[in-house]
């Protein structure tokens, strides 16, 4: 199969559930990976884009068919709460190539310890379960791992004069402990789950998530998808690799999508939908970020080193960016950054997408400003 950008975007938008063809939260695609909450409010806002129907505020919150946890690369992400041990399952490295490589920015730190990743990983997720078992704040369970963990795992922290255990080693290791967050509350508080995680390596659980990245994001190489999980493209292919895949030709790339989902590929529904996605939502998850925005300058207004905007999509592309700043309780404003003039027709859309999530966020009125 040979496709061109513009039917990849309108099939990932179909994948994704951007044509809100769906009333339950739940039953959204996305949560097959999970929805990512780095910021306030964005999971709330990546629902809306997709959900038939209204949400209220913090509905994922009170929902407990979701839970908040430390997951993939480490950030925090909703998933359904019954999927959890699976979800913990597919987390566990597969081999020691892979711990050390989902210790991502702080890796130099872990090989300095003098240890493996794997053993540190472990060490700190047992030490999280010895520690967590009430909800407790993310500063005092650090203090207390850092007494239980090697010294080689914890750093001098100059902003408050002590000692803490690394901060993505913590990360990873609190699923494993059968740690996770508690939803709605910051800063962080961690509070323990329920199930006891397995440490034994589930390479079908690890290729589940690679499945379900090629099925949102696809079509897709595994360097994309290693991006995605966290470690290298080596490891992908050799250990998490699904089986039932079709070839397809993209831009010059070998890429791959599940044999189920070709036909959608080939022929996905036109995506005539104007969304205000959120930071870091689901659909801006794709490692190809070419594909999503072509244009280098526009990416980085996309993808900033810290406070992303939300991207506005209109008909297959990402058009332009929003931000939002809320006065008192009452109004939240908007700033709407097209890349280029809208149509009336879009431009009306955003407004109504802007009422929905102001809506979604708990306020009563809201004023746009097109910047």
């Amino acid at each position: 199969m040979i496709v061109d950008r513009e039917q990849v975007l309108a099939y990932r938008i179909a994948a994704q559930g951007l044509h809100r063809t769906e009333a339950e939260a739940d039953r959204l695609a996305v949560f097959d990976l999970g929805v990512q909450s780095t910021q306030r409010d964005t999971a709330a806002i990546a629902l809306a884009a997709r959900l038939d129907g209204e949400l209220t505020e913090e509905s994922l919150v009170d929902d407990d068919r979701f839970a908040l946890a430390w997951t993939h690369r480490g950030a925090p992400h909703f998933h359904r709460a019954d999927e959890l041990p699976t979800v913990a399952a597919s987390l566990v490295p597969l081999e020691e190539a892979d711990a050390m490589a989902r210790m991502g920015w702080q890796r130099r730190q872990v090989e300095a310890a003098g240890r493996s990743a794997t053993d540190g990983l472990f060490e700190a997720a047992r030490a999280m379960r010895r520690v967590v078992d009430r909800p407790m704040s993310k500063g005092a369970v650090s203090t207390e791992v850092t007494k239980l963990v090697a010294p080689g795992l914890s750093y001098p922290c100059r902003g408050c004069g002590t000692t803490h255990i690394l901060e993505q080693v913590m990360r990873l290791a609190a699923i494993h402990g059968g740690v996770g967050l508690e939803a709605g509350v910051f800063p962080a508080v961690l509070a323990p789950f329920e199930y006891r995680p397995r440490t034994e390596p589930d390479a079908a659980a690890a290729a589940g998530v690679v499945a379900n990245y090629l099925r949102l994001h696809g079509p897709a190489t595994a360097a994309d998808a290693a991006g995605f999980v966290g470690t290298t493209a080596t490891l992908v292919k050799k250990r998490m690799w699904p089986g039932d895949l079709v070839e397809v030709r993209f831009e010059g790339r070998k890429t791959f999508i599940a044999a189920a989902d070709a036909d959608l590929l080939a022929d996905p529904p036109e995506p005539a939908v104007v969304r205000l996605l959120p930071p870091w939502d689901p659909f801006l998850q794709s490692r190809d970020r070419a594909t999503l925005v072509p244009d280098k300058a526009r990416q980085k207004e996309v993808w900033k080193i810290l406070g992303n905007p939300g991207a506005l999509l209109a008909d297959g592309e990402i058009a332009g960016t929003w931000r939002t700043k809320g006065s008192g309780r009452k109004r939240l404003d908007f700033t709407i950054t097209p890349f280029a003039p809208l149509p009336a027709a879009t431009r009306k859309a955003v407004e109504e997408e802007a009422a929905r999530v102001a809506q979604v966020r708990g306020f009563a009125d809201l004023r746009l400003t097109w910047s």
